[in-house]
């Protein structure tokens, strides 16, 4: 049952990729390294990791990899294993990342870092990583058989590299793509310039867009999915358990944007702004060929980065723009019934199901708010309470809660809006002097079955 049925040079080659057998303890102290460094709050200004006062990125909803700098090195540890994911409140999957989330911890660096980053393998398969958009030693590419042997499982290899070029990045296995990728192995790296360019920013979020195949009741993601993807997420999570954005009004803001989805582009549009696009994988875009915008189109393996500057206080909807990735699980195995007269039908079905009710011939509006049974583990038709009312919503949604003064505010807490700001019903003696005729009540099954 779903919503339409329920209803990154050091003379470094490639002889450098060793392995080592992965111990239990070695992944507990990665595990332990990760919880004793929890991501920045999306509460409170986030604090400058690189030069000219350049913000740590946030990633809601996810992490940022611990790097400890060894003899000049940065050096990082990323476990590839299988994942207990809660897409959301009641939506679960066991799905697979790295160091317990998917999408991975976010990997941060300055340009002419030299990182060193452990791979261990958990999975029940070998793997690679490869750093997409990287340009490095290609021993260090992360291509199974073309650039270096399979991850055994069990094991550890080693990549070490110089990242010489900013900008916004991706890292994904290059191994069984299909299935490691589709199950959620993606992540971001995001290498900070040493002269800064551009405005400084005031806060810097990380967003990673991919879409699963889940299906009602199901434990486990298909990977085997080329078409119908049902549950499309910002990190790895649906509204309503996406993480706001919280900001302030007048405040620098830029979100990287991730696509590392199995098939689909995502045109992301924000409400109540418009952005610069400046920047993509494969480089900074001269402010020249910048140009104003309210959605940007991601396309599958790219990232884009964008910049604002909010002037309205409020909260305002981020979303894929896609009709369909903005709700969860749902199919479309059941033909058309908008407009379809199932009077006769009701009754007759009534008397050998007295619980029974035709859906979507009115539309599907409104259906979150009816709480019926559903299945263990689905969420089809769910989005939460808003300050005004339901928001039917699902998929690729989160909101951007633009506040004067964002640090210390409760993310939770909608948007308190000042008196006579908000629509509402008409006056009609404003419509009369305005010069607005109401139209004639609709006819129609509905308004007849109210008669």
């Amino acid at each position: 049952m779903d919503r339409r049925h329920f209803m990154r040079y050091g003379g470094i080659a490639a002889g450098a990729v060793i392995a080592a057998r992965v111990s239990k303890a070695e992944a507990q102290e990665a595990a332990a390294a990760a919880a004793s460094s929890p991501p920045p709050a999306l509460t409170g200004r986030q604090p400058a990791i690189a030069p000219g006062g350049q913000p740590a990125v946030v990633t809601p909803n996810g992490s940022t990899l611990p790097l400890r700098l060894v003899n000049g090195v940065k050096v990082g540890h990323l476990i590839a294993e299988p994942v207990d994911h809660e897409f959301a409140p009641r939506l679960r999957a066991e799905c697979w990342g790295y160091n317990g989330s998917t999408p991975g911890p976010t990997i941060e660096a300055v340009e002419g870092d030299t990182l060193r980053l452990y791979v261990s393998n958990r999975l029940p398969e070998p793997t690679t990583v490869h750093w997409h958009g990287i340009i490095l030693p290609n021993g260090m590419d992360g291509v199974a058989g073309l650039t270096q042997r399979p991850i055994p499982r069990g094991e550890t290899f080693v990549y070490e590299f110089t990242v010489r070029h900013p900008g916004t990045y991706m890292y994904h296995p290059h191994y069984d793509e299909m299935t490691q990728i589709a199950l959620g192995m993606a992540g971001m790296l995001i290498v900070h310039p040493r002269r800064p360019r551009g405005p400084r920013v005031d806060r810097d979020f990380a967003m990673m867009t991919h879409e699963f195949r889940l299906n009602v009741g199901a434990r486990r993601p298909d990977p085997n999915e080329m078409k119908d993807f049902n549950v499309l997420t910002f990190n790895s999570k649906v509204f309503p358990g996406t993480a706001p954005l919280l900001v302030g009004r007048g405040e620098r803001v830029r979100i990287r944007l991730g696509n590392l989805s199995p098939m689909d582009h995502h045109p992301v549009h924000l409400h109540g702004l418009s952005f610069q696009v400046t920047a993509t994988d494969g480089g900074y875009i001269n402010e020249s060929a910048q140009r104003p915008d309210t959605t940007v189109l991601v396309p599958v393996g790219s990232t884009r980065v964008i910049e604002f500057v909010p002037e309205e206080l409020g909260d305002w909807a981020m979303h894929c723009h896609m009709t369909h990735h903005v709700m969860t699980q749902m199919g479309h195995g059941n033909p058309p019934m908008v407009g379809a007269d199932t009077r006769a039908l009701d009754q007759r079905m009534a008397r050998v199901m007295p619980e029974y009710m035709t859906m979507g011939q009115d539309g599907m509006g409104g259906m979150g708010e009816m709480e019926m049974p559903i299945p263990p583990n689905s969420l089809p038709m769910r989005g939460m309470q808003g300050p005004f009312s339901y928001i039917d919503m699902g998929g690729m949604f989160t909101v951007l809660k633009v506040r004067e003064q964002p640090d210390g505010t409760d993310p939770a807490s909608w948007y308190e809006h000042p008196p006579g700001t908000v629509a509402g019903p008409a006056d009609p003696a404003r419509m009369q002097a305005d010069g607005v005729r109401p139209p004639r009540p609709p006819r129609g099954r509905a308004a007849a079955a109210d008669e």
